[in-house]
């Protein structure tokens, strides 16, 4: 059972070509399955498990305190995997075929508003290499609105500076190209001039953004100092690694930005998730009304 998990988280990576991240998501909610139908379930064989054994499985996360939005990610997960078995002639039936998707609630994104923006920004001190990086890594991302991954991902040859624009590879492998304004051209030129030839010394890598030890930065040398910055900012707000990149879309809404130019820019394969800007700006707008009209 476990090489028949390893085998179509290969079909991911080799045929489906998703991308690093989806597919340990993917490992993770399979991994939990299959220690529940063979420990809780008692089960030996996955042709041998019933719809019933799928919707126990539901209901313990449930029990749990999973929300709507992680159950609809597990049944996508155990569906797919399913599916792929069942093409693959490794089963006889897809148990999970009559299993309904529950609604996921869908949870505005947590924002800053624009002089939350600056002081994070301007929190940084460019007086040191490190402090040039950071500053660099964060005027970009409000910038481009790009995803951490996509951030740290980003090679030498990604960075066109003359002409005002990144590449950078998405999700699904997916190549787009995002503007850069002044400000974060500006900290761009900085960090190359003052700040990564000291981190990198004498290594040779193509990594745009490194750490102190000269290598790429990881998502999770990101957070840490994000968290650090955001300290410093005196930042109240609950912080995430998206949450300059849904400020980005947010501002750029409130300011009259189309609608596909902004889905666009974010590399969304669906304008439905792109939407949910838009209603943040509505609620914004709600909020505004409330606190300044004096017949709110």
């Amino acid at each position: 059972m476990e090489d028949q998990v390893k085998d179509y988280l290969h079909y991911l990576v080799v045929e489906r070509r998703l991308a690093t991240n989806t597919v340990k998501s993917y490992e993770r909610d399979l991994k939990k399955y299959y220690q529940y139908v063979t420990k809780v379930e008692n089960i030996s064989s996955f042709n041998d498990v019933k719809r019933v054994q799928v919707i126990h499985f539901l209901k313990a996360l449930k029990e749990q305190g999973n929300s709507s939005r992680t159950l609809a990610r597990h049944i996508a997960s155990i569906r797919s995997f399913h599916k792929f078995l069942f093409r693959e002639k490794v089963t006889d039936h897809d148990p999970t075929e009559q299993i309904e998707t529950p609604q996921a609630e869908r949870t505005l994104p947590k924002v800053l508003n624009i002089s939350e923006v600056e002081a994070l920004l301007d929190a940084p001190k460019v007086d040191n290499p490190l402090g040039i990086r950071d500053k660099a890594m964060l005027e970009l991302l409000y910038a481009t609105g790009l995803r951490v991954s996509e951030l740290i991902n980003l090679n030498l040859a990604d960075i066109h500076l003359s002409m005002g624009f990144i590449r950078c590879v998405g999700k699904g492998n997916k190549e787009r190209i995002v503007p850069l304004g002044s400000v974060a051209t500006k900290a761009l030129q900085s960090y190359l001039d003052h700040g990564r030839g000291q981190l990198v010394k004498q290594k040779k890598t193509d990594a745009f953004f490194v750490n102190h030890h000269g290598n790429r930065m990881t998502r999770q040398g990101f957070w840490k100092n994000l968290k650090k910055i955001a300290n410093n900012a005196r930042i109240e707000k609950e912080l995430t690694p998206h949450t300059l990149r849904h400020s980005f879309a947010t501002h750029l809404l409130e300011n009259g930005a189309d609608l596909r130019a902004v889905q666009e820019m974010l590399g969304h394969a669906d304008i439905s998730t792109t939407q949910i800007y838009t209603h943040v700006t509505k609620t914004r707008l709600k909020d505004v009304y409330k606190n300044y009209h004096p017949r709110a």
